[in-house]
């Protein structure tokens, strides 16, 4: 049981070490703010390792504490960077492969037209997806047989 207990201690540390070279040498504010994530983690895992090593559950509510302050902080971080950088959104379909405007946007127009057109379409009562509530399609302007029959005409 030693033994497993010095291997992970080792890749620990050497996983701990390699995580604060990236948040001294980091390029950038993102990489050293995901490297600190990191480091949680890997200190949150340390935890966890001697909390099992030794049987004490009394370390339990420190990890769960830890645990959540890092998901908070590496989702705000990321929300953070999203509102401070909108090119990273445009450039998402970009990166993927649709310059075309096949996302359903014009890539030449941010201005989020699409978005109002949308809540266009659930004030005129379609589900913003071009369907109104009766399943006929949008844009359509001539009038189905159920239409058609029930306003009098006949088919």
């Amino acid at each position: 049981m030693t033994v497993v207990a010095v291997i992970v201690t080792t890749l620990l540390a050497i996983g701990a070490g390699l995580t604060l070279i990236r948040i001294v040498r980091g390029p950038s504010v993102l990489d050293r703010i995901v490297a600190t994530d990191v480091l949680l983690a890997v200190i949150v895992s340390a935890l966890a390792t001697e909390a099992a090593f030794s049987r004490d559950a009394t370390v339990l509510p420190v990890l769960a504490v830890l645990s959540v302050l890092g998901f908070t902080g590496a989702v705000s971080v990321a929300r953070f960077a999203i509102r401070r950088n909108p090119a990273a959104e445009a450039g998402a379909s970009h990166a993927a492969g649709r310059t075309d405007g096949s996302d359903g946007s014009d890539p030449s127009d941010r201005s989020g037209r699409a978005d109002r057109n949308a809540l266009s379409g659930l004030a005129s009562g379609r589900d913003g997806l071009g369907v109104d509530p009766n399943g006929l399609a949008a844009g359509r302007d001539d009038l189905t047989a159920v239409e058609r029959t029930s306003e009098g005409g006949s088919r």
